[in-house]
C-alpha cells in the first residue's frame, strides 16, 4: 500500500489518538508556554525523562520567567544544571534567552528562521518549540523519532550522519498532522520511549503496527542503522579531597573554556606512577603540600561522549594552609553546597563523606 492521502490521514489519526489517550503526565506538559517547552527540550537532550523531571521543577522554581533566567548569574544557572552534564547547553540557552528578552520583547520567535537564529537552537529544538508551543507543522527529529520512522519506512541510512536527519525531516513533512503537529511530534517521541524501544519493541500493542514496513518482514531490531566509528579516549587522573583545618576543603574552579568550563572540582592531576610522585605533582601544580594516605578512598569512572575519566580519589590534609593559585579557594561544607560540581566530583564527595573526616 502506497502512502496516499487516505493512508497518511489514517496514520496521523492512529498516532494522535494513541498519544492523547496514553501520554505520560509530565511537568512541562502542564501548558504550552514557549519558555517551558524550550527549557524542557534542552534538558531532555541526551537525558532520560525521569532524570529531567526534578531538574525541571527546580529550574522553574528558581527561574519562573524567562527574564528571571536571562538575568541570573552564571554560577546560579550552573548550579541549577548541576548533574545534567553538557553545560554548554545551559550557557547557550541563557545567551539565547537574553537575546529574546532584550531584543524581542520576551517573545520567542514563532517562525523557523527566527528561532534557528538563536544560539544553541538546532532543528530538533526549533521543531519541538514551534510545533508544541505554536502549533506549527514542523518536524522534531530526535533519537526516538528516528527509531520509529526508520522502522515504519525502512530507512537504512546511518543515523550517526548529519545528512540522515535531513532525510527524516523530509520524510516527516508530508506526514505531520497540520491540525495537531505538537501532539503528532510528541506522539512519535512517546511511542519511541514506551513502545518502539531499541530492543524488543512491543509491536503487538503498537498503534502504528499496520503502517510499519520493518514489522511486516520481522526486522524491527535491524533499525535504525547506527555505525559508530568514534574512538573513545581514556584519561587517568588522581584527585584529592583536601581538608584545611577542621571544616574547610580546597576546591578549584575549572578554566572558563573547554570541558566543564567554570565548574568547580577538587584538585586534580594526571595519574602519577607512585604515591610520593603524586604528592609532588600536587605541590608543583597547586603550591599545596599534602599529608595523605597511599591508598585511594575510591575510584570513579565517568563516561563523556568523547572520553572516559578513570579517577583515583584520595583524602588528604593540607600542611600549607593557604593555597597560592587564584583559582583555588577554601570552603566549608555549607559553602560548597552553593557551588556547581560536575557529576564525577559529586561522586567523589559522596565517597569521601562515607569515610568522613580525615584523621
Amino acid at each position: 500500500m502506497e502512502w496516499n492521502e487516505e493512508k497518511i490521514i489514517a496514520f496521523r489519526s492512529a498516532l494522535v489518538d494513541w498519544y492523547e489517550a496514553n501520554k505520560r503526565v509530565l511537568p512541562w506538559r502542564e501548558n504550552t508556554e514557549p519558555y517551558r517547552i524550550w527549557v524542557s527540550e534542552i534538558m531532555l537532550q541526551q537525558t532520560k525523562v525521569d532524570t529531567v523531571m526534578p531538574y525541571f521543577d527546580r529550574f522553574m522554581t528558581w527561574f519562573p520567567t524567562m527574564r528571571d533566567f536571562a538575568e541570573a548569574p552564571e554560577e546560579r544557572i550552573l548550579k541549577a544544571w548541576e548533574g545534567l552534564g553538557y553545560y554548554s547547553r545551559v550557557r547557550n540557552l541563557q545567551a539565547a534567552m537574553k537575546t529574546v528578552v532584550t531584543e524581542m520583547d520576551g517573545v520567542v520567535p514563532s517562525d523557523l528562521d527566527g528561532i534557528l537564529a538563536l544560539k544553541g537552537v538546532g532543528p530538533y529544538t526549533a521543531g519541538a518549540v514551534l510545533s508544541i508551543a505554536y502549533a506549527k507543522p514542523e518536524p522534531a527529529v530526535d533519537g526516538n523519532v528516528m527509531r520509529v520512522i526508520s522502522r515504519i519506512l525502512e530507512i537504512d541510512d546511518d543515523i550517526m550522519k548529519q545528512k540522515t536527519r535531513k532525510r527524516f525531516e523530509a520524510a516527516l513533512y508530508p506526514l505531520i498532522d497540520p491540525e495537531k503537529p505538537g501532539e503528532f511530534n510528541q506522539g512519535l517521541m512517546e511511542i519511541g520511549a514506551l513502545v518502539c524501544t531499541p530492543k524488543k519493541p512491543m509491536c503487538l500493542i503498537c498503534p502504528l503496527q499496520e503502517f510499519c514496513e520493518a514489522h511486516k518482514v520481522g526486522k524491527e531490531e535491524a533499525y535504525p542503522v547506527k555505525i559508530k566509528k568514534t574512538k573513545v579516549k581514556k584519561v587517568f587522573l588522581s584527585s584529592a579531597i583536601v581538608q584545611v583545618g577542621v571544616d574547610q576543603y580546597i576546591v578549584e574552579q575549572r578554566p572558563d573554556t573547554g570541558l566543564l568550563a567554570n565548574l568547580w572540582q577538587f584538585p586534580t592531576v594526571e595519574l602519577t606512577e607512585n604515591h610520593e610522585a603524586m604528592k609532588l605533582a600536587f605541590l608543583q601544580k597547586y603550591g599545596v603540600e599534602l599529608e595523605m594516605k597511599a591508598d585511594p578512598i575510591a575510584h570513579v569512572k565517568h563516561i563523556f561522549s568523547h572520553l572516559v575519566w578513570e579517577v583515583d580519589v584520595f583524602a588528604a590534609q593540607a600542611i600549607t594552609t593557604q593555597p597560592s593559585d587564584l583559582k583555588l579557594k577554601s570552603v566549608t561544607k555549607s559553602e560548597m553546597e552553593h557551588l556547581a560540581f560536575p557529576v564525577p566530583y559529586q561522586k567523589m564527595w559522596q565517597a569521601f563523606l562515607k569515610g568522613e573526616t580525615i584523621q
